[in-house]
């Protein structure tokens, strides 16, 4: 009996059914360009790969041929899944542990959309849809901020007028938590260590970034906040700028909020300073003498060195440092820069380990380093499917 793990995004669907005890990913895919008229499912099954193109129309028609899909490969979801997991990206102070969903969550979670606008109405959807198509079997919600809910009060809170605050919900809530809870659980797992002794700094490095810094298995601090876009730079997001810069646009350049929205969130970071957004593009840019890209990787690697230099000192004592995601876990150069001459810190990065490419956890740090450094591959499917399973068998 297996876990389905949805996380739908604006124009595309993930998609994972997962064996929650052994971890084993039994079959997975992707529904992305809905609306367009070159629409594709891919679905990886048992070691095949399927792919179909055609137009669809939206997260329904999307979800329903991947489920069509599935059964053509031998799958009956009806007979073998025993609840289905939703990514959803903001909880706000509402959410802050694995819920079972019922017409009521489902508004609730609708009703935090102005905290995360890019992100949970698309969930919102991916939701009701696969309550439509599989409808007897339990839906739960499991939220990207939960593990920053509890994040000391002085790390939570922005100092801005606090009855302000309170009236509209304003703190950091934190993002990627699945990740960050997951990956610093692994760590622990990995170095055989109770994750009570251990002082972290987990860095996801994707398309989205963020750092936090993880005291006895709590996180204390992250660089994400009300929003996803608070903190690293990332692929389209700027990150940390002076909110100055919102009210200069809107007075300079006369742009409304959905405009400044737009050019911060989409049309930022490495893709505002280059041009492009994937690592391997800007890579070759770099490699081509693009001044544009190579400052762009130095804007990168100067935000999360100063991110890493914080949590050390926030920390007091740091026993990990742990790259995951899509760039954290193949860019070896990001990892290498972001820890270059921090020798006297006790930090060492063996260039040789730092080379190698797995998809298993390992060690990139030297013998001799004092700070163990990781590469640890996240997991926030099979994070999501055993919240769910615990939840619905009745656990915690």
């Amino acid at each position: 009996m297996s876990i389905l793990v949805v996380n739908s995004g604006s124009s595309s669907v993930k998609f994972q059914l997962v064996e929650p005890g052994s971890g084993e990913s039994i079959a997975g895919g992707l529904v992305e360009r809905i609306g367009e008229s070159d629409g594709r499912v891919e679905l990886d099954y048992r070691g095949e790969s399927l792919e179909r193109t055609q137009h669809i129309d939206d997260h329904g028609a999307g979800l329903a041929l991947a489920f069509e899909m599935l059964a053509d490969a031998g799958v009956d979801l009806g007979s073998s899944v025993t609840a289905v997991g939703h990514r959803v990206v903001h909880g706000g102070t509402v959410f802050y542990r694995p819920t079972i969903i019922d017409d009521g969550v489902v508004q609730q979670i609708s009703d935090l959309s102005s905290l995360a606008p890019l992100h949970n109405p698309p969930n919102v959807l991916g939701i009701e849809v696969a309550r439509a198509q599989l409808p007897n079997v339990p839906h739960v919600a499991v939220f990207d901020t939960a593990f920053f809910h509890s994040l000391p009060a002085a790390a939570a809170t922005y100092a801005i007028d606090a009855t302000v605050a309170a009236e509209h919900d304003i703190r950091r809530y934190g993002f990627h938590g699945t990740s960050h809870h997951y990956v610093s659980g692994q760590v622990a797992t990995f170095l055989d260590r109770d994750p009570e002794e251990l002082n972290q700094i987990v860095l996801h490095l994707g398309n989205g970034a963020s750092a936090s810094a993880v005291a006895g298995g709590r996180a204390v601090d992250t660089s994400m906040g009300l929003t996803p876009l608070e903190g690293l730079v990332m692929g389209t997001r700027s990150g940390d700028i002076d909110p100055g810069v919102i009210m200069h646009l809107r007075r300079s350049a006369g742009m409304n909020i959905d405009e400044i929205d737009d050019v911060l969130n989409r049309r930022s970071g490495l893709i505002g300073l280059s041009g492009v957004n994937d690592f391997r593009q800007l890579q070759q840019l770099i490699d081509d003498g693009d001044a544009s890209a190579r400052l762009a990787y130095d804007v990168y690697i100067h935000r999360l060195r100063k991110y890493i230099g914080a949590y050390m000192l926030g920390l007091g004592r740091l026993d990990v440092i742990t790259f995951t995601a899509g760039v954290g876990e193949n860019a070896a150069a990001v990892r290498a820069d972001a820890l270059a001459g921090l020798g006297g810190f006790g930090i060492e990065i063996d260039p040789e380990r730092n080379g190698v490419r797995s998809k298993q956890p390992r060690v990139i740090s030297t013998d001799s380093s004092v700070v163990t450094v990781l590469v640890v591959p996240t997991n926030e499917e099979l994070a999501i499917a055993r919240s769910t399973d615990d939840l619905v068998r009745g656990g915690s």
